[in-house]
């Protein structure tokens, strides 16, 4: 590539923000040490697409530190977190206080984080070598779970039909095809070293070199968030306890961006702690007021396609809003309590409206 300053396409991103011809002129000659990433690439999405947020991505650690310039600033606009902030992870399932209560109607219960092994780059930088090096090393080590986290890994490559149906069936499987990520160069060298692993209950996964080389799920049908909390922190010990002995290296932690993905937005915890609930009084009430109260209480709303596949009206997603600068402990804890309020509230309305 050239050393003229891109067109960058997305101009209302963060990108086209904090990435000015004086900063390209300083970093755009810069190699990571890692796996040769450069500024180019990691802003490739917001040169390429009109419609991005953020509009970067890490090719390994070193990029973060490299381009500093670039990805403090922007990390901390996003996030909302002052220059001199540290990240604190906490994945102590005895720390939550309560849990949803039985009463909430609640169909399912999902957290995932990610996480990347420290020495290797992140999906849009890693090497062809690397990848199969993790795959290889996460296979081993997702071989010798245990109890109900024991299961079966599912390598992309050479995969069998049947078996491939069945993970689409089960809404396990990740696609290529998706045009950021194509951009980002995280579908290079597709399928190779990549794929997925569940336990037998199907309420442990992980996805190997998707976005991050590891994103690490817990979910379960109803509400017991504390429950799935703890088989998700049970299976992250065991894994990187396993990849440790195997090559030496910890996850890689950060102690102002706390667990480095290849997405800034996710830096921090990387957790989308979430449950789908029927929320019919607040449906009533009006959509944008439940998207205020939502924002009040640091949650997320989307809407779900429903447990059916069709729209049921009333079903929503409901999230942590936040991922750096929380701790995992507190983010889950936000979680409960905001679902809970929601649910206590959801009555009030159902009376109002005579439901």
């Amino acid at each position: 590539m050239s050393g003229e300053f891109p067109n960058i396409q997305s101009t209302h991103s963060l990108v086209a923000k904090h990435v000015t011809k004086d900063k390209w002129d300083k970093l755009k000659a810069i190699e990571t040490k890692t796996c040769g990433f450069t500024l180019a690439k990691a802003i490739a999405c917001a040169v390429e697409f009109d419609n991005q947020h953020c509009g970067i991505y890490a090719g390994d650690w070193d990029s973060y530190k490299d381009f500093a310039i670039v990805f403090d600033p922007l990390i901390q606009e996003y996030h909302g977190i002052s220059a001199d902030a540290k990240h604190t992870s906490d994945m102590d399932p005895s720390k939550v206080n309560g849990n949803i209560n039985p009463e909430v109607p609640v169909h399912s219960t999902r957290i995932r984080v990610g996480r990347n092994i420290d020495g290797f780059g992140l999906s849009p930088g890693i090497t062809k070598q690397q990848r199969i090096d993790i795959e290889k090393m996460t296979n081993t080590a997702l071989g010798k779970l245990t109890g109900d986290l024991a299961g079966t890994y599912y390598p992309l490559t050479g995969m069998d039909e049947a078996v491939r149906q069945k993970l689409v069936d089960d809404h396990f499987l990740f696609m290529s095809g998706d045009r950021n990520l194509l951009v980002a160069g995280m579908e290079r060298d597709w399928p190779e070293g990549r794929g997925i692993f569940h336990n037998d209950a199907k309420t442990f996964l992980v996805w190997v070199n998707e976005e991050d080389q590891m994103r690490i799920i817990s979910m379960q049908k109803g509400g017991d968030v504390k429950g799935v909390f703890e088989r998700l922190s049970r299976g992250i010990a065991a894994v990187g306890a396993s990849i440790k002995g195997e090559c030496g290296k910890d996850f890689a932690l950060d102690e102002r961006y706390g667990y480095i993905h290849s997405c800034p937005t996710n830096l921090g915890t990387g957790m989308r702690a979430s449950v789908h609930v029927d929320l019919p009084g607040w449906t009533k009430e009006g959509v944008d007021k439940l998207k205020a109260r939502c924002e009040e209480l640091a949650v997320q709303p989307r809407g779900t396609r429903g447990e059916s596949g069709g729209q049921t009206g009333h079903t929503y997603d409901i999230s942590n809003k936040h991922r750096l600068g929380y701790s995992e402990v507190q983010l889950v804890q936000v979680m409960i309590d905001g679902v809970n309020t929601l649910w206590k509230e959801d009555l009030e309305w159902q009376k109002k409206h005579g439901m």
